[in-house]
């Protein structure tokens, strides 16, 4: 049985009229008859009785109708499928955040692809650090991640999302909460709430500013996460530089200051390019990287001085 003749004899149970039907299918009327003759023969069958005057359906063509509708409603469905996939528009995108990133771009980023692009599912992992996000999108387990640059190894592409500040947490009872500007050179001899992987790209930028303002911070205390830096902090235990964004988490007992030379740490999205990964050339990646393009939430492939406006998050 081929299909095209299923749909002919949907055609002509949906009119009981030959002519009506062949009009609708934009064929024949005699060749119409003919496929319809071939079906009965094939099934052994009678599915319509005819007259001169009228067309009705045989109680084993009533049966096949309803099968006949069903059938074609599952492959014009898989047709439907098989386009939105060809097209971009339908799959599952797993995608990891590192640290605040989870705070500053996750809502946004998730926000655009369930509006934009209502058959694509995420898969959020969450505080992933950057070197883990790299093996991931190389061993085929992500297909996108927000992370903090410089990345390890090669064979991934890159776009910048944001540039964000680094910014100064503090107990709420420390005495440079009142001081009217701050500068990286206050903070010599302070103790530092650090993160405890040494591969941190925060933990870099931190160094990196401390050293341009002419000392080493002391790590106080080493942390594996955001929570708990802010929370030693709010305890009095040492104070944090920390990206922006940092400043959407509600811990009692931190205040954030801005810091002028502090310096500023870039959030990127990241994927593989190699033909041979997984995701080389998908259309879903492609499609998620438009909308979030066309939404404002990343820079024009070719334009990267155009960098997103900070979110209101990442700017508290």
């Amino acid at each position: 049985m081929e299909l095209r003749h299923l749909r002919y004899f949907a055609a002509v149970a949906d009119t009981c009229h030959f002519g009506a039907a062949a009009q609708r299918l934009h064929i024949a009327q005699p060749a119409l008859s003919q496929a319809i003759r071939q079906l009965e023969a094939e099934l052994g069958a009678s599915l319509f009785t005819r007259t001169t005057r009228q067309v009705q359906l045989t109680p084993a063509g009533r049966f096949l109708r309803e099968e006949a509708e069903r059938v074609l409603a599952a492959v014009d469905d898989s047709v439907r499928g098989v386009r939105r996939i060809a097209d971009g528009r339908l799959g599952l995108v797993r995608i990891a955040f590192t640290g605040t990133a989870v705070v500053g771009q996750l809502p946004r980023i998730a926000r655009v692809v369930k509006r934009e692009l209502p058959g694509v599912a995420l898969e959020i992992h969450g505080d992933v650090l950057t070197p883990a996000q790299c093996d991931g999108l190389r061993d085929g387990s992500l297909d996108l991640g927000v992370l903090r640059p410089p990345l390890s190894g090669d064979g991934l592409s890159l776009r910048t999302i944001e540039v964000e500040p680094l910014v100064l947490a503090l107990p709420d009872d420390h005495r440079l909460v009142a001081e009217p500007e701050i500068a990286m050179a206050d903070l010599r001899t302070e103790g530092f709430v650090v993160y405890a992987d040494r591969s941190s790209a925060v933990n870099e930028a931190v160094l990196r500013s401390c050293r341009d303002a002419g000392f080493t911070p002391h790590r106080e205390h080493e942390v594996t996460g955001t929570v708990v830096l802010l929370a030693l902090v709010a305890a009095g235990l040492g104070i944090a530089l920390v990206p922006a964004s940092a400043g959407a988490l509600p811990v009692p007992g931190v205040t954030y200051r801005e810091v002028a030379d502090a310096g500023s740490i870039e959030v990127a999205l990241a994927w593989h390019h190699r033909e041979d990964s997984p995701t080389a050339g998908s259309p879903l990646i492609r499609s998620v990287l438009g909308v979030l393009e066309t939404a404002g939430l990343l820079p024009p492939e070719h334009d990267r001085t155009r960098l997103p406006t900070p979110s209101p998050e990442a700017t508290r």
